[in-house]
């Protein structure tokens, strides 16, 4: 049972590991062609190898964080959020509303 258990899980990784080195090899040449394209024509900039791309690909992942989709993951505090309203009764739904209302509304005396 347990080795079985080991076995699928070396596999996954293999598989990961595949699909993740043919996926960064094809990211790598879709940006290395993009900039030789783009670059040199409008920016005079040089062109650039696969290598010099794949740096480039790894240092936006640095700088700017994802080179993957955040569908479905909502922040922490809307997840707690929700949870709280969740919990709250209708009664205590009606009253929080209100609370917002007034103090997002403009009142009398602002205008």
């Amino acid at each position: 049972m347990k080795r079985n258990w080991i076995e699928k899980a070396i596999r996954m990784a293999i598989k990961i590991a595949v699909i993740g080195t043919i996926a960064l090899t094809l990211f790598g040449f879709v940006v290395m062609t993009l900039w030789n394209w783009l670059m040199p024509s409008l920016f005079k900039l040089p062109v650039i190898d696969f290598w010099q791309a794949l740096g480039l690909v790894i240092l936006c992942k640095i700088l700017f964080g994802s080179l993957h989709s955040h569908q479905n993951k909502q922040p922490q505090w809307r997840r707690r959020m929700r949870g709280r309203w969740e919990e709250m009764t209708p009664e205590e739904r009606e009253k929080f509303r209100e609370g917002v209302q007034s103090r997002t509304s403009p009142t009398t005396n602002e205008l």
